[in-house]
């Protein structure tokens, strides 16, 4: 088996995939822990979700899908927050128009586009076995932003996740981060949809900060144990997938929520623990 395993790295598509994983675990550890830190995870998958319109319009019109997806995804997610600030219409209703009329425009643009149709099932749930080095490219550009953005403007981002009353006070430019964020956000949905999916990536983006917030409630811990659940997650379901043959997406979510599993266990049985040691005192 191992001789096997080493023998697949002379498959550029396989180490594509490695470092496709390692990147993907690396940007959703850092923006999926604000989402969850937030508590936005329904407006991420409203982001998710209306990414496929952009997709629909950019192959109607002859253009990188994946560019398409990115522009009105961040311009969704401005929405999102612009409506959730400073409009009447509750957030969870405006979510639901945008997530319902991204997934519509997706597939009417699609079926419009004369000639053949792409695989939707590439976009709604991945396909990192087709990562290309544009696509790593990219994805290490933004892994590089993040941890240069979220480095530079840490406290500040602590204050905006868990206390923007206190940043409003002391005069942050708390409206003008927010955007910033939710865009960041919405970059990183859209450069993993290659990786796990439309359908998936948002569990790309909750369930290994879930997990590591198990055992922490720090930020930056949750962000680096996240990391890490992450790549021990997608290189397993990606290895499971690739000599199971099935698809990749799924199984790596699949090995998140077992990680998942075994971490809440351990937690109880911990927790257990403790109450009996503090018994026997």
């Amino acid at each position: 088996m191992s001789e096997s395993i080493l023998d697949l790295f002379k498959y550029s598509f396989f180490t594509n995939s490695l470092l496709a994983a390692l990147l993907a675990s690396i940007t959703c550890g850092i923006a999926g822990t604000y989402i969850v830190a937030r508590r936005m995870v329904f407006i991420s998958g409203g982001i998710t979700h209306a990414s496929f319109g952009g997709i629909g319009i950019a192959w109607f019109l002859g253009l990188n899908p994946v560019a398409g997806a990115a522009v009105f995804s961040i311009l969704s997610a401005i929405g999102i927050e612009f409506v959730a600030s400073r409009s009447n219409i509750r957030e969870d209703s405006a979510i639901g128009i945008l997530w319902s009329l991204g997934m519509a425009l997706g597939i009417i643009f699609i079926f419009l586009t004369p000639g053949y149709a792409p695989n939707l099932m590439s976009y709604l749930f991945g396909s990192i076995l087709t990562v290309g080095p544009a696509d790593l490219w990219l994805m290490a550009a933004l892994a590089l932003f993040l941890m240069l953005f979220f480095t530079g403007f840490y406290h500040l981002i602590i204050f905006i996740a868990f206390d923007e009353e206190y940043a409003r006070v002391h005069k942050a430019p708390v409206q003008l981060f927010k955007y910033l964020l939710i865009s960041l956000v919405a970059l990183t949905i859209v450069l993993n949809i290659r990786v796990v999916g439309i359908i998936l990536v948002i569990s790309f983006l909750t369930i290994p900060q879930s997990t590591a917030n198990l055992f922490t409630n720090n930020f930056r811990s949750i962000i680096l144990l996240s990391i890490l659940i992450g790549i021990v997650g997608s290189v397993s379901g990606l290895m499971i997938s690739y000599y199971w043959n099935i698809p990749s997406g799924a199984t790596i979510i699949f090995a998140f929520v077992l990680i998942f599993g075994i971490a809440k266990t351990v937690q109880s049985l911990i927790i257990r623990s403790d109450i009996r040691r503090q018994l026997g005192r």
